[in-house]
């Protein structure tokens, strides 16, 4: 596995394999749902966030959900994003901080989420993609990031992150701004505490915490698959 995710590495190119998989755990839930007879309960099979679940020690659920998504649409502008900005952020930062600071920050969305939109179910990978425009919008504020990389940090990024804050306080809009603005808050610190280029050892640190959050993703998931059988049983 770890050849693999350094052969992954040399291409910087991770972004697109998150969105194959969440690309094929959506396809997984609509035939679960069209050959199974399965309704609104999917979501939390295929591991949605809920907060009295969550409450009850599923706390899995903080890590799977931002692997699903609650429609096509839902995925399709969520993996656009993530191809547009996983590619800027990998190309940036490298693929083992891309991937730490993806899973981190939507890992801090999804913590918000549980404290702000306790009562309600919540997909999508949303709190991480917005990780990812914190990091890259505070690390343009640093004094040592280069010039040629302002078109992609720092001011350039504020019409998007204003928008797209401002339409999650619409009233019936459905979007969860809570993990937005947690991973919003979450990614801004790590840009703007951590520069933008690391030395050997930062970057074996990284690799290291890397591996680590792909564990805590694989045995988030295990425990999913796990607690379903029980409920099935």
């Amino acid at each position: 596995m770890f050849r693999f995710l350094d052969k992954i590495a040399s291409r910087r190119q991770l972004y697109m394999y998150i969105i194959l998989v969440d690309s094929i755990i959506l396809l997984a839930f609509y035939i679960a749902q069209t050959f199974f007879g399965i309704g609104e309960s999917a979501y939390l099979l295929f591991g949605a966030q809920y907060g009295p679940l969550v409450d009850q020690g599923e706390w899995w659920r903080i890590v799977t959900a931002m692997f699903m998504h609650g429609g096509f649409l839902h995925l399709a502008f969520n993996m656009y994003a993530l191809y547009i900005l996983g590619s800027y952020a990998e190309g940036t930062y490298g693929t083992y901080r891309f991937l730490s600071y993806f899973i981190l920050t939507g890992i801090a969305g999804n913590i918000a989420t549980h404290f702000f939109y306790h009562d309600s179910m919540s997909v999508g990978a949303s709190g991480a993609i917005f990780g990812l425009v914190g990091a890259l919008f505070a690390s343009g504020f640093r004094k040592d990031t280069p010039f040629f990389l302002k078109p992609i940090t720092g001011s350039a990024l504020l019409p998007m992150i204003i928008l797209n804050v401002a339409l999650g306080f619409i009233p019936g809009s459905g979007i969860n701004n809570a993990a937005h603005i947690g991973g919003l808050l979450s990614g801004m610190l790590l840009g703007y505490t951590l520069p933008i280029y690391s030395s050997y050892r930062s970057e074996r640190f990284w690799k290291v915490i890397a591996i680590l959050l792909l564990m805590l993703v694989g045995v988030s998931f295990v425990m999913l698959i796990y607690s379903n059988v029980l409920l099935i049983l």
